[in-house]
C-alpha cells in the first residue's frame, strides 16, 4: 500500500500530456479502517468508513463480525455519502468481519489487514489485527 501512495505521488507532480491536455488525476478513499489505542485500558477505537462510490447509493450499510457475533450495526451515513462507525475492541486480537449494504450485498473491507475463509462460503471475510 506504501508503495502505491508513493507512485501516486510522483505521478500526481508530473504534468502528464496526452492529446495537449492536462490529465488530472482524483484519488477516492474507497475504504478506510483507522485504530486508535487507549494508553489506560487494553482496547483499540477503531473507525470502518465506507465510500458513497463503493456502496454507490445505498441506503444501508451494517458492520458485522466476530466482535458483534455477526450481528449488524448500523454504519451512520455522513454528509458526503460516506458510512462510517466506531466500536472499541479488545488489544492483542484479531477479529474477522464484513460489511452488508442494503441488507442484501456482502463486501470485504480493502483496507483490511488480511483475509481468512469465512468458513460458509467460498468468499473471505476481512480481519483487523490490533
Amino acid at each position: 500500500m506504501k508503495l502505491f501512495f508513493e507512485y501516486l505521488h510522483y505521478i500526481t507532480t508530473k504534468a502528464n500530456l496526452f492529446n495537449n491536455k492536462i490529465l488530472i488525476l482524483k484519488l477516492i478513499t474507497i475504504m478506510a479502517i483507522s485504530k486508535t489505542y487507549s494508553k489506560s485500558k487494553p482496547v483499540c477505537k477503531v473507525t470502518f468508513e465506507v465510500s458513497a462510490d463503493t456502496v454507490n447509493g445505498a441506503k444501508s450499510v451494517s458492520l458485522l463480525g466476530d466482535f458483534n457475533e455477526w450481528n449488524p450495526t448500523a454504519l451512520k451515513k455522513q454528509k458526503d455519502g460516506t458510512f462510517k462507525a466506531s466500536v472499541e475492541l479488545e488489544k492483542g486480537k484479531e477479529f474477522a468481519f464484513r460489511y452488508l449494504v442494503d441488507n442484501d450485498n456482502w463486501i470485504n473491507d480493502e483496507a483490511a489487514d488480511k483475509y481468512v475463509p469465512s468458513g460458509v462460503s467460498a468468499d473471505e471475510n476481512s480481519v483487523v489485527v490490533l
